[in-house]
């Protein structure tokens, strides 16, 4: 009763300052621009039904989602203070925070590996170490030298037992071809169902099994100097109702993700949005700190970042 008689008072109050309640101005939206870490795929499904369902605008956001044309920019744009956010990985992140850029992680789209090591299943590789001897393909180096050495290491080899080949981001068609007996890079959601659609079905190693801590995969980041922004938690909340929606209404986000993307309406982009799914982030702003220390060490160890700083300096949660 309390409430009513406050909220009547209010209405009064308003009445007799001549304030007319049903047609004053709606207040514009905050814009925020967010570069993805490529081209738009299932694993944007969080952002594009947020988008769609009006989550952002119920937020009080304006937000632009934006397809880089190198993807290697989206954090190096919000480092320079080009766009707000962008679409990132944990291990990249970790590692251009190690080179100096005032990146912080605020939310989780993403938050399991999806790097694999494939071969084709029906071929001469059941096992890690049938690899022995072999040609693995490769698109980054570094990183991805990372992953497979400690794979080998579990399965008893080194890097030096088999032959690297740079396949510059072509990961199906190298394996089909019998060009490379195996490639590091491929992700589980993606490439293995491109395989399986292509008539060439893969079997996948996954380096969270042979030796690699867990991390996240996709990630959202900012400006290390903006974190203040009132936008950032409004943002991240959007997205966490964003993925609600999609693990609860499957069918219905698929129709509003591929409602402006209708070149996505493929076999394969179905499978990969099945395969993703599961893998989505249901809270973006937790933080597994533990997670992230891990991972970092096992960068350390392979020389890929000096002195990880504390994962409170880089990872935040806005709530």
């Amino acid at each position: 009763m309390k409430h009513r008689s406050l909220a009547r008072y209010a209405l009064a109050a308003a009445l007799a300052a001549g304030v007319s309640l049903g047609t004053a101005p709606a207040r514009a939206a905050d814009k925020l621009t967010v570069m993805l870490d490529w081209l738009v795929n299932p694993d944007h499904a969080a952002l594009i039904v947020a988008q769609e369902k009006g989550y952002f605008a119920d937020a009080g956001l304006d937000v632009d989602l934006i397809a880089p044309a190198d993807p290697n920019d989206p954090p190096k744009m919000v480092a320079a203070g080009k766009a707000d956010l962008a679409v990132d990985y944990q291990p990249q992140l970790q590692m251009q925070v190690g080179e100096g850029l005032p990146l912080v992680r605020i939310a989780t789209l993403v938050s399991t590996p999806l790097n694999c090591l494939m071969v084709l299943r029906d071929g001469p590789i059941h096992s890690i170490a049938d690899l022995k001897g072999k040609k693995v393909g490769f698109s980054v180096a570094g990183f991805e030298d990372a992953l497979l050495g400690t794979m080998f290491e579990k399965n008893g080899m080194t890097l030096k037992d088999v032959t690297l080949v740079n396949v510059n981001f072509t990961l199906t068609s190298p394996v089909i071809e019998g060009q490379v007996d195996g490639v590091i890079g491929a992700f589980r959601n993606v490439e293995v169902n491109q395989m399986a659609v292509a008539g060439h079905p893969a079997r996948a190693f996954y380096p969270e099994e042979e030796g690699v801590p867990a991390y996240d995969e996709l990630i959202v980041v900012a400006n290390k100097d903006k974190l203040a922004d009132p936008r950032f938690k409004r943002f991240v909340a959007a997205v966490e109702r964003g993925t609600l929606f999609v693990e609860n209404h499957p069918d219905e986000a698929w129709a509003l993700f591929i409602k402006n993307h209708k070149d996505l309406d493929d076999e394969l982009n179905k499978r990969a949005w099945a395969d993703t799914l599961r893998r989505l982030d249901s809270d973006p702003a937790a933080l597994d700190r533990d997670r992230y220390a891990k991972f970092a060490a096992f960068l350390a160890a392979r020389d890929l970042i000096k002195n990880p700083p504390a994962v409170e300096s880089y990872a935040v949660e806005p709530r």
